[in-house]
């Protein structure tokens, strides 16, 4: 933006130059001759007072003197040409030009002229100058003049290279102007773009400067700012009403449940005995959706603090915790990965809680004799890891709506979970500057991929917070 505005002032500073500096060198070049012309008529002017005897009598007399001295002192041939265009007289270096013959005649019809009109840089015709030898009102002759043109042409350079130099003083002038003039301008839209990005990238406490640029960007600016403002309130507000109701939930959702378990000795029908499980199920199931909406509410209020982990370790952890109910449920689970340690930076938690999920998913919809295999990978200047499962498997629709909060595939309505699970990934994954992809496997099953960065420097592994025990069931 900055280079666009620069170039559009520079291109009407140059354009306000040519249309200066073109008439004002055409003026120079014409002055410039025209001082050459005056001087070459004046002398013209006294050699035709002097020639008149030389005409009239035959003989050279003192012209031919003043003719030779003329060429010697100033490099400057002249000629006296009588009416029948004879030359009696002449300098020692008179040589024609070809614009002397119309100079000429114009010159023995009684006017005195010269050509041509302006000496440019880049003409070599040398300058001519014709005065008629008048003797009482009779044209006898004329002096002829011829003005080599290199001098003139010099001259005419010269000043034109002042006015080039010039001209260029006044872009240079325009160009620092313009880069100042740019940079007030825009240091308002700039600033506006970097906050916008690290409001983008969860910094919610930045702002614009308000006091910088045009008046109408000062007050862009400050709109700006208040609608930052309002829009982290609001987020603030929301996030608030979700950790204190789903916290406030909690305790009258535990007293309730102490409540239908104590009625289950008193049930001595068999009917009875069945709704009062179930009722105990549908009880725990709506404290898993609380406690996962507790998850997310903090997710969602990190506040981007980065730190290293070491992704192959915590990948063996999650992998040993998840063995005893993937045994429990006939499930091949194995994590296949090297010894070497993987480095990746993160937010708190994100690597163990993203497994959690990952793995709890592909543990539940593999079924008995099913497989689950975890990866663990360098690729792409970070850390790769694979969650490759051997169940169902996903539709790419529904691949698209996995990660929506509370969202459930047609066929696992009755499946336990929350629809949480994948979305609380996601938001750890996003804020941790990673990715999260899922697509089918090659024959059947499912592949969740995460990947994290690696740390820009070389720094030791910080403790991994331990998991919250929600073993969260997201939705497939």
């Amino acid at each position: 933006m900055r280079r666009r505005l620069v170039i559009s002032y520079l291109l009407l500073m140059v354009l306000v130059l040519i249309a200066l500096e073109t008439p004002l060198a055409a003026t120079m070049a014409s002055r410039e001759t025209e001082r050459v012309r005056a001087d070459r008529l004046a002398d013209a002017t006294r050699f035709a007072s002097l020639a008149g005897p030389a005409l009239r009598d035959g003989g050279p007399g003192p012209i031919e003197s003043e003719l030779t001295s003329y060429d010697d002192l100033y490099a400057i041939s002249a000629a006296i040409v009588d009416r029948d265009r004879n030359i009696p007289v002449s300098s020692p270096r008179w040589q024609a030009s070809p614009g002397t013959a119309t100079v000429l005649d114009v010159a023995l019809s009684g006017q005195q002229t010269s050509a041509p009109e302006s000496v440019w840089p880049w003409t070599t015709d040398p300058v001519v100058v014709a005065v008629p030898i008048n003797d009482g009102g009779e044209v006898l002759g004329a002096v002829v003049i011829v003005t080599p043109a290199g001098p003139i042409r010099r001259a005419v350079v010269a000043w034109w290279l002042l006015l080039a130099l010039a001209g260029l003083l006044a872009v240079l002038a325009c160009v620092l102007t313009a880069f100042g003039l740019a940079g007030w301008v825009l240091r308002p839209v700039t600033e506006l773009d970097a906050v916008t990005h690290e409001i983008a990238e969860g910094d919610r406490g930045a702002r614009v400067q308000h006091r910088l640029g045009p008046p109408e960007l000062r007050r862009l600016a400050a709109s700006f700012n208040h609608m930052a403002d309002v829009v982290s309130d609001v987020m603030d507000r929301q996030r608030a009403f979700v950790a204190h109701a789903s916290h406030q939930l909690r305790n009258p959702l535990t007293a309730l449940r102490l409540r239908v378990e104590e009625l289950g000795p008193s049930l001595t029908d068999p009917d009875g005995r069945s709704e009062h499980r179930l009722a105990l199920e549908e009880t725990d199931r709506l404290a898993l959706v609380l406690d996962a909406l507790l998850t997310l509410a903090r997710a969602e209020r990190e506040e981007n603090e980065r730190v290293t982990v070491d992704a192959a370790a915590v990948a063996a952890s999650r992998v040993a915790a998840w063995a005893p109910l993937a045994r429990h449920r006939s499930v091949a689970l194995r994590l296949a990965t090297t010894d070497a340690p993987a480095y990746a930076q993160t937010v708190p938690t994100a690597v163990d809680q993203a497994l959690d999920a990952l793995i709890d998913n592909a543990v539940k919809f593999s079924g008995a004799g099913g497989s689950v295999t975890v990866t663990v990978a360098r690729r792409d200047g970070g850390v790769a890891l694979e969650v490759r499962d051997s169940g169902p498997g996903m539709t790419e629709s529904q691949l698209g709506q996995a990660t929506e909060r509370f969202w459930r595939a047609p066929d696992a309505q009755n499946v336990d979970g929350a629809g949480l699970g994948l979305t609380i990934a996601a938001v750890l994954v996003d804020a941790s500057d990673g990715r999260l992809t899922m697509r089918p496997g090659e024959s059947r099953g499912l592949i969740a991929a995460l990947w994290f960065p690696t740390p820009t420097l070389a720094v030791e592994p910080a403790e991994e917070e331990p998991a919250a025990d929600l073993r969260p069931s997201p939705a497939r």
